[in-house]
């Protein structure tokens, strides 16, 4: 893709950081708008700085990725009636060796339920439950939280249903379920336990003193809260924890004896600006990937990008249907359960997909690729090592989904020329390499943000996993365990 003009590169650029920054930092104090209304700012730009016309700008929403994100939501909230949490705390706390074998029980059980379930589904539904039983435990939140979305990420990387790059890649290159998860599930199996025995070494002190010093002051959580966990979708909201606490001490006098059934606006909701990661827009992101410089590539690249949409699609529609079906048995008025559905949240996204969008449109991802392409060939470990640095960058920026789209057939196409098996083996290797991309940075993927958000907003005392504490730990994390998992992975 060549690169646009210069004012639409850098007025684009700007409005991109401004989007970036108010996803990372939400309160800034010169615009604490929050993450939401900053998604919204950023798409504003974008049309305002005319880098995308109003209309490319509602064709760069994903309804396939929203609708997603409703089913999945409106599953949870019925799995929760189901007392699902009850029986997953049971499995946790059963034989339980202490903190440090409950840290390693999270990570299995975040990478099973993401490699099937996707990773932003399994950390909407898991943050409050396992910040719960932290609580439960006098334990400090953040090796667990680090753990439910690390692994998560790690672990959805195995199948091509875990997150929505996984499913583009499976339908663009046409590789098989079977053979998706026979090349990539040694590296997920391998990561997932490196990555836990990092978690083990950083907080071996902090796991081994059953005291949470950083919150001594906060309430401990029974027993019986824990096993009657209701699910909270999550918000944007930005609001610091000193209101939130005031806003939520008057609700939760109201709301204690109801065993959480009515749920307060303000109660937790994901934030998803991963799903920015995990599966932005195919039609939009796509015109990228067709433009062009890829004009040899463009009747194929097309085609398969209508299967990738119909792939999101069906994946979608199985998620509404599944929620109208539970709605349907319950037999009941679902209006208390949709007004749990966070639609902020896909607010959110909305505003996400275009300001992505536009900033793929200036050409710069695609001109850093240009550059990079000649010293990225997968026939010896140097150029292994250049594609994987090429991935983890372009993931952070723009997102993985768009990465893939971009990088997609290009990386394919470049591999095909060594062999067929390179070719399998490159696709591989950039559904794994965008995938734990996502560890990196808090903004690296929707699964942290959703956990950050959740975590932050949790009644009765919410916790706030800083920007610091995820780098400190996902950047030597992403790192150790991407280069262990190329080693591993199979063509």
């Amino acid at each position: 893709m060549a690169m646009a003009s210069t004012d639409r590169v850098i007025l684009g650029s700007i409005a991109f950081a401004i989007f970036w920054i108010l996803a990372v930092f939400p309160a800034v104090p010169f615009m604490p708008i929050g993450r939401t209304a900053g998604s919204l700012l950023g798409a504003n730009l974008m049309v305002i700085f005319r880098v995308l016309a109003p209309d490319e700008a509602y064709a760069a929403i994903d309804l396939p990725i929203l609708g997603l994100l409703f089913g999945t939501m409106v599953v949870s909230i019925y799995l929760e009636r189901a007392d699902m949490f009850k029986y997953l705390g049971k499995l946790l706390a059963w034989k339980s060796r202490g903190p440090k074998d409950l840290l390693c029980r999270i990570c299995l059980i975040a990478a099973i339920s993401s490699a099937f379930f996707t990773n932003d589904t399994s950390c909407v539904i898991l943050t409050e439950f396992v910040l719960k039983i932290a609580r439960q435990q006098n334990l400090p939140p953040h090796p667990f939280l680090l753990a439910l979305a690390s692994s998560a990420n790690i672990g959805s990387s195995a199948t091509p249903i875990g997150n929505p790059q996984n499913l583009v890649i499976a339908v663009l290159s046409k590789i098989s379920f079977g053979r998706f998860l026979f090349g990539v599930f040694p590296a997920m199996l391998v990561g997932v336990v490196v990555n836990a025995v990092l978690l083990l070494c950083m907080y071996w002190k902090s796991l081994s003193v059953q005291k949470d010093v950083e919150n001594a002051e906060i309430e401990l959580v029974s027993d019986e809260e824990v096993d009657s966990h209701r699910f909270s979708p999550a918000t944007m909201s930005h609001v610091n924890s000193l209101h939130s606490q005031e806003q939520f001490s008057a609700d939760s006098m109201n709301t204690s004896n109801q065993n959480q059934d009515n749920f307060n606006e303000n109660e937790i909701k994901t934030d998803a600006n991963g799903v920015f990661d995990s599966c932005r827009n195919s039609n939009a992101s796509m015109e990228a990937a067709n433009d062009g410089s890829l004009q040899m590539r463009d009747k194929n690249v097309t085609s398969k990008g209508i299967l990738s949409v119909d792939g999101c699609l069906n994946m979608s529609w199985t998620a509404i249907t599944a929620a109208l079906a539970l709605v349907v048995l319950d037999f009941k008025d679902a209006r208390e359960c949709l007004e749990k559905v966070s639609y902020s949240l896909l607010i959110f996204f909305c505003g996400m997909f275009i300001t992505v969008d536009g900033f793929n449109r200036t050409g710069i991802p695609s001109a850093f690729w240009d550059f990079m392409e000649p010293y990225a060939k997968i026939d010896h470990a140097g150029g292994i090592a250049v594609l994987a640095v090429v991935i983890l960058v372009l993931s952070n920026l723009a997102s993985n989904v768009p990465t893939v789209l971009l990088l997609g057939a290009r990386v394919g196409a470049s591999a095909a020329t060594i062999s067929a098996a390179s070719e399998k083996k490159a696709w591989l290797i950039l559904a794994w390499v965008s995938t734990v991309a996502g560890n990196l940075s808090l903004l690296g993927s929707a699964a942290n943000l959703i956990v950050c958000e959740q975590a932050h907003r949790a009644q009765p005392s919410g916790y706030n996993l800083s920007l610091w504490t995820h780098l400190r730990f996902g950047v030597p994390s992403t790192l150790i365990v991407t280069a262990i998992g190329l080693t591993l992975i199979r063509d």
